[in-house]
């Protein structure tokens, strides 16, 4: 596709999955328009004609075949009322004042998206708009109903393939000795989100081994967009991360005294990103920074995102950065306590340690087991959902998403203040149309798109869903689909109490750590962006602990796009057979390919042993 040009890769920073590399491109077509909600109950024209409109009924039968008939005649009256009752909460979707969200009404971040909109003089007196894919969603409300005790097909709740399972860790084996450190001292200050933070974090593990430095405990960065003035020790155990790491390098807490005065910047000891190539090689480092190790002796990184080349570095530092991520990096114990309370709700108490308990929660994971379970109860099993729709996100994408006019003039006022470089390159260079983004699988998946993706996959109207990062562009509203169909959706706003949550309140960090665990821990993991680092780093650690059990939906926009184009013509049941086969396709097992992440893609020899 000739969209996928130079002047494109310059604003675009979403990434391929791996499989998206191998996919055909799938022609480009114009957005989808909402069908006409008089549309929704002509799934059940046939059935009530046949019930009511047949002379055979009118004949006079024997009194327990009148008795048969008139039970099924309440039974679809039922069936088709209870259908009329979702449909019409998603038609109302636009006005959020008529609908009630029990399990979302306390998420202070959709506050902070509208509060957002009210500041860009854009958020007052929107009208409702028109429900997208109105169609599907209605064939969804009805599979869904008709579903209620029909059994969910048999590997939604687990990985499909064995031979996942003969991945094991292996990261923690050591082949060298301990790091002496002289060469001087390294200092990071990490900036981003916590994810990006602990991309970084091991990155620099990994620099201070190559140049045998010693590393100070590394430092965040505020930035006004998280706002979050979080240091390493308000997140990471630092005790556990020195001791950890000892027989691999040597990590003190401060500089020396005689160091401390220097002014970095002026004797050339300050790094910043834009000193350092993105994905530099281990010879980079060697030629550039060494020397200024040698000669002063301290070397101050600073931002140090993406810095660091997945490939080629040698295979045992390639082991540090695994083990630093998976090993050496403990949340400290007031996240450990607060996500195991969330991890025991979700599932809703019940006894049960999941594979990955002890390795997020620690000690706090003995608190699973608490009580006796019986033997009648059964297994509580959570989705974990993480949704990148974000009024950041979503702006920057350059797609649309059904809010027409109102909806480009909104976005267009937050890239004037949070991205101009992109509006000027708007202006100078002709960029992809959102359709072609869209076909190409560059757009986030919408709430709506997201909740006919599940549907599809089999998930039954009771699936206990955790919706991770709820700052949803659009708010409640846009929201109405995913918490009609799935009423039991919560948040960790939602499960805590206000006494529970404080603690971590204007701590966005905190917040996302106690999401990662959550999410890490679910029976599921949904992701409806592959790009993003959350979703990678959760979907890596499911791979490390998970011993191929931790089932993942990391779907192919790219397909799942050529699917979503035919919604106005596509009948249900070709709908779920085709969904079913681009999400299965994205759980085949293969070891990292090069130039990938280890933190996403741990599957090779560096950090795993296959058995």
């Amino acid at each position: 596709m000739t969209s996928r040009s130079n002047s494109f890769s310059n604003f675009s920073e979403s990434s391929y999955d791996y499989d998206d590399k191998e996919q055909s491109t799938v022609p480009t077509s114009d957005r989808d328009e909402p069908l006409n909600p008089g549309h929704r109950n002509n799934s059940f024209n046939g059935l009530l004609g046949f019930t009511f409109g047949s002379k055979k009924m009118r004949k006079k039968k024997p009194f327990c075949q009148e008795k048969a008939i008139v039970g099924l005649a309440l039974f679809v009256i039922a069936f088709v009322g209870m259908n009329w009752w979702m449909l019409s909460r998603i038609q109302n979707s636009g006005r959020a004042s008529q609908v009630e969200f029990r399990f979302l009404e306390d998420n202070s971040s959709t506050l902070s998206i509208r509060e957002e909109l009210l500041r860009l003089g854009l958020g007052k007196g929107r009208k409702p708009q028109k429900t997208i894919y109105a169609r599907l969603l209605a064939k969804a409300a009805h599979s869904l109903a008709e579903g209620q005790k029909k059994s969910e097909p048999k590997d939604l709740w687990a990985e499909p393939y064995f031979v996942a399972s003969s991945w094991k860790p292996c990261a923690e084996q050591r082949q060298w000795l301990p790091s002496e450190g002289k060469n001087g001292y390294i200092i990071v200050t990490a900036n981003g989100g916590i994810n990006q933070q602990r991309v970084a974090v091991c990155n620099i593990v990994a620099i201070a081994r190559l140049l045998d430095a010693t590393l100070v405990l590394p430092r965040f960065l505020y930035s006004s967009v998280w706002k979050d003035v979080s240091q390493f020790g308000d997140i990471y155990q630092e005790e556990h991360f020195i001791d950890y790491l000892k027989p691999d390098i040597r990590v003190v807490r401060e500089l020396p005294q005689e160091l401390q005065s220097l002014d970095l910047e002026a004797i050339g000891s300050l790094v910043t990103d834009a000193d350092v190539v993105k994905e530099a090689k281990p010879g980079f480092y060697k030629k550039y920074i060494l020397p200024i190790l040698h000669k002063n002796r301290v070397v101050h990184f600073l931002g140090f995102g993406n810095r660091l080349a997945s490939d080629p570095l040698p295979p045992q530092v390639q082991r540090l950065r695994c083990r630093c991520n998976f090993h050496a990096l403990k949340f400290v114990p007031k996240i450990e306590e607060t996500g195991a309370l969330l991890i025991r709700r979700m599932r809703q108490n019940v006894t049960r340690l999941g594979p990955l308990d002890r390795h997020l929660v620690g000690p706090f994971s003995k608190s699973m087991l608490k009580g006796e379970r019986n033997r009648g109860e059964k297994v509580a099993r959570y989705l974990a959902l993480h949704m990148r729709f974000e009024i950041d996100m979503v702006a920057h994408s350059l797609c649309e998403y059904g809010g027409g006019e109102e909806e480009r003039n909104e976005l267009e006022a937050y890239r004037e203040i949070h991205f101009p470089a992109l509006v000027e390159l708007k202006k100078t260079t002709k960029l992809p149309s959102p359709a072609a983004l869209k076909a190409e699988g560059l757009c986030p998946l919408m709430p709506e798109e997201t909740v006919l993706m599940l549907a599809a996959l089999g998930f039954n109207r009771q699936t206990r869903i955790y919706l991770a990062g709820a700052h949803i562009y659009g708010g409640k509203s846009r929201l109405a689909s995913l918490t009609t169909l799935y009423p039991n959706l919560v948040t960790k706003e939602s499960l805590l109490s206000s006494s529970e949550i404080e603690p971590f309140m204007n701590f966005s960090s905190q917040l996302a750590a106690l999401d990662f665990i959550v999410c890490t821990a679910a029976d599921v993991f949904a992701m409806t962006d592959s790009g993003s680092q959350f979703s990678s780093l959760v979907s890596g650690f499911r791979v490390y602990f998970g011993g191929g059990k931790m089932a993942t939906i990391r779907p192919n926009k790219r397909r799942l796009a050529d699917i979503f184009v035919k919604n106005n013509t596509i009948d249900w049941r070709t709908f779920e057979q085709r969904v079913r086969k681009a999400v299965r396709q994205t759980k085949r097992v293969f070891s990292r390919p090069v130039g990938r992440s280890v933190y996403r893609y741990p599957r090779c020899k560096e950090c795993m042993c296959n058995t």
